[in-house]
């Protein structure tokens, strides 16, 4: 393609070296898309006939058929997925085919594929993610009454249900969807038309073509165009931070399933066995997840150093920017659909649970709330509360079983009312807390969200 102004053959280990066919192939869709609509706007301009453009469409058409179908001998001499499917097509329809380039470069084209491809798999990731929090909002529906130790430090704080622990995680993918469709509406802009840095004396219909696409507008400046990565950067974090999130989930669910806590059981066939010990059962997809989330943020960061250091506008080191980005996507799709299946099948220990959350020092902020309400300054009620705990722990006497009198003549008969669950609950009716009404409540407004 640049043998005009060389007058040796590129190097074998020069090819081997700066291919990009091995993985970029997979923007072949939105290659072809790409030009059959740079081809229409060569045609409206007079570039074209009508009968080149036909050739031209047809011939794309049918190199696509041949990709999707296995048909197609990618080149690594030609380098990308551009020049393989250029020179095919020159191959296939003669000179029409080497006029396509026309007013186009390969940094517009790729900046466009990139951005292609980005915004369907965002749309493919938004659908994926929804489904698992359909799966953990039937997890919360199911035992939105279960209640359950809630943890600080990994120690037991406070009591509340399972279905706000999984709501939680319904929330925080709610935001990794806002993520994923802001990062979506920034990128849906047309670079081509851009060229190589500085546009082309040839002036096509940038707008036209952007329509054609689904773009919602052009770049702005050819420079900022060729060299902007910013969509891939923005989408590798919000992919790693929704990586993150479904590891705190995988922390969590094994925490749940070991003997010790006990409150949880995955399925068989989300779970695996031990070569050596027959009776164990491995959560091995939440350590895979929390695993592979780290190949997550380490792309993100891959691309952040490559990008850190660049001059304005095309360096090659930007070939560089698509294996981050196609494992990030791939991994995160693989993730969300295997943890939407194990959720799915997941189940809870109901007594295991009611066991856990009988712990009276469950409620003893409750208990400090108590002597708030006769009017004692909390800073004194909760050194008087600590008092009692420290009683129930040198004793080895429930705190509920305590003589709280004894300790401070403040606490009255009624203060062992304090020492109910259900109570405990009821009250915790402020908007966001975990009343089991207010857990229903978000239950229905979330299948409304999710299921409209």
């Amino acid at each position: 393609m640049w043998k005009g102004r060389f007058s040796q053959d590129t190097s074998s280990l020069v090819q081997q070296f700066g291919e990009s066919i091995s993985y970029d192939w997979r923007l072949f869709p939105h290659d072809i898309a790409g030009s059959i609509a740079h081809a229409r706007a060569q045609k409206n301009a007079g570039l074209l006939s009508g009968e080149e453009f036909s050739q031209i469409e047809s011939g794309l058409l049918d190199i696509k058929a041949d990709i999707v179908s296995g048909n197609f001998e990618f080149k690594a001499s030609l380098e990308d997925i551009h020049m393989n499917i250029e020179a095919e097509l020159t191959r296939r329809i003669g000179p029409a085919g080497a006029k396509l380039h026309t007013a186009r470069s390969r940094n517009d084209q790729v900046a466009t594929d990139t951005r292609l491809y980005c915004r369907t798999e965002i749309d493919g990731l938004l659908l994926e993610t929804t489904s698992l929090q359909l799966a953990l909002l039937d997890r919360a529906d199911q035992y939105a009454a279960t209640v359950i130790p809630g943890y600080t430090h990994l120690q037991r704080g406070q009591p509340v249900t399972a279905g706000h622990h999984f709501l939680a995680y319904v929330e925080m993918l709610e935001r990794d969807k806002s993520r994923l469709t802001d990062c979506r509406k920034r990128l849906n802009i047309s670079p081509l038309g851009s060229g190589a840095l500085a546009g082309s004396t040839i002036n096509l219909d940038r707008r036209a073509i952007a329509a054609e696409l689904g773009f919602d507008g052009v770049t702005h400046n050819s420079m900022d165009a060729i060299a902007d990565r910013d969509y891939i950067a923005e989408l590798l974090f919000a992919i790693s931070l929704c990586g993150a999130h479904l590891s705190r989930l995988s922390e969590d669910l094994i925490l749940w399933c070991t003997a010790e806590f006990a409150f949880a059981s995955l399925s068989d066939a989300h779970t695996t066995g031990s070569s050596l010990m027959p009776q164990k059962k491995n959560p091995d997809v939440c350590e895979l997840t929390r695993g592979k989330t780290g190949r997550l943020v380490g792309n993100l960061m891959n691309l952040l150093a490559t990008l850190k250091g660049l001059p304005l506008t095309y360096n090659r080191d930007l070939q560089e920017d698509k294996p981050p980005l196609f494992d990030s996507v791939d991994t995160l799709r693989l993730i969300l659909a295997v943890n939407t299946e194990m959720i799915a099948a997941m189940e809870l220990n109901g007594e295991k649970c009611r066991a856990a959350a009988a712990d009276p020092l469950l409620l003893a902020t409750d208990l400090a709330d108590y002597l708030v309400n006769k009017g004692i300054p909390f800073r004194h009620a909760h050194e008087l509360v600590g008092k009692a705990v420290a009683a129930a722990i040198a004793t080895g006497t429930p705190l509920d079983q305590l003589d709280l009198a004894a300790i401070d003549p403040a606490y009255g008969p009624d203060a062992r009312q304090v020492f109910s669950l259900e109570r405990a609950l009821k009250a915790r009716s402020n908007p966001g807390s975990p009343s089991i009404e207010n857990v229903r409540a978000e239950i229905s407004r979330w299948h409304a969200l999710l299921r409209p």
